[in-house]
């Protein structure tokens, strides 16, 4: 896929550098377990939780492979994904999200596609930093709310890939860029669903790719 990463490096200012594996615990030997294993072509094999290693260790490695991955195929995107273009974060007709981060926006506002997308990084990137949240030091606990923290990040970047799919996979063909898109959303619809991380509800928006996944493994 040599125009696509071609594409992405091209695009560097409109992306955030790659996040590492956490450093504590057994992050990095896990990621090279998920790197191992990818080679296989079983992405059902890749997600499960390996023999003997802690859940919240194996969510928070892939979270920000996850975090990495949707961060670089938008960043293909991003010329096309503009104020003008994409005046809402929709994914069809029937779907529009509005960003809250029950901080500094507390209630819901209507934003682009863009700066929604801008938000969510810059939202997920400071739980990714937060050692509290990610413990980057040996046996660091893990928050009582880890997972309440992983479900928020999986069902915000799940709306980037409906956003995509609904809005911009015209683009996605034109670029060749479609088989490296559809194995990135099947690895991570079958993580998500190996450890349940997003309400059926809000998979609505792409209903009809996610059942041939789900059935099809």
């Amino acid at each position: 896929m040599q125009s696509f990463f071609g594409r992405a490096s091209r695009n560097q200012r409109t992306f955030r550098p790659k996040k590492s594996a956490p450093a504590g615990n057994n992050g990095m030997k896990l990621k090279r377990h998920i790197d191992a294993t990818l080679g296989s072509g079983n992405l059902r094999e890749v997600v499960r939780l390996p023999v003997g290693e802690d859940l919240n260790e194996w969510l928070a490695v892939n979270t920000v492979d996850f975090f990495n991955q949707v961060n670089i195929l938008y960043g293909t995107l991003m010329e096309f994904c503009t104020p003008a273009t994409c005046p809402t974060m929709s994914a069809g007709p029937k779907y529009e999200y509005r960003w809250a981060d029950g901080v500094k926006i507390k209630r819901p506002i209507e934003v682009s596609a863009p700066k929604y997308v801008e938000y969510l990084m810059d939202w997920i990137e400071a739980q990714l930093d937060e050692e509290s949240i990610f413990p980057q030091k040996l046996g660091a606990p893990f928050p009582p709310n880890f997972r309440d923290v992983i479900k928020t990040i999986f069902k915000r970047l799940f709306r980037v890939y409906a956003h995509i799919y609904h809005s911009h996979f015209q683009m996605i063909l034109k670029l060749q860029e479609e088989a490296h898109l559809n194995t990135c959303f099947k690895h991570f619809m079958l993580f998500t669903w190996e450890f349940q991380l997003i309400d059926r509800a809000e998979l609505a928006p792409l209903r009809e790719l996610i059942e041939p996944i789900l059935v099809g493994h």
